[in-house]
């Protein structure tokens, strides 16, 4: 692989992401859709990571669909439950600012008491 050293720092930022994810609610100052965008961000980093481990392209996106697909075109085979990912895009964008947000956006927060403070 000629580009190890990108891959390791791919996934390295990964792992801080998933590592602050995991570390959960730890304070009543951390928002459930901020952890969401860390599930999000270890997800999308390490899919780049992967895309630059085949010396593919890494496109600018936070789309995770569009990682996957690349991906795929290029001959890998995603598994299913790895798939189910791109659901994490929506937490890339939408949760991360304040102001009005979409009904819905992080009600699917794993254990929010029924939604973050940003939805109805």
């Amino acid at each position: 692989m000629k580009n190890r050293t990108l891959v390791e720092q791919w996934l390295s930022r990964a792992q801080s992401n998933l590592d602050r994810a995991r570390a959960g609610k730890i304070r009543d100052t951390i928002l459930f859709e901020d952890l969401c965008f860390d599930c999000q961000q270890a997800a999308e980093k390490s899919l780049k990571a992967l895309l630059v481990a085949t010396d593919k392209e890494s496109p600018h996106t936070h789309i995770i669909a569009h990682l996957l697909e690349t991906l795929e075109q290029g001959g890998l085979e995603i598994p299913e439950d790895v798939k189910s990912s791109s659901d994490l895009t929506e937490y890339a964008v939408h949760t991360r600012y304040p102001g009005p947000v979409r009904t819905g956006d992080c009600k699917r927060v794993p254990g929010s008491p029924g939604g973050c403070r940003a939805c109805p």
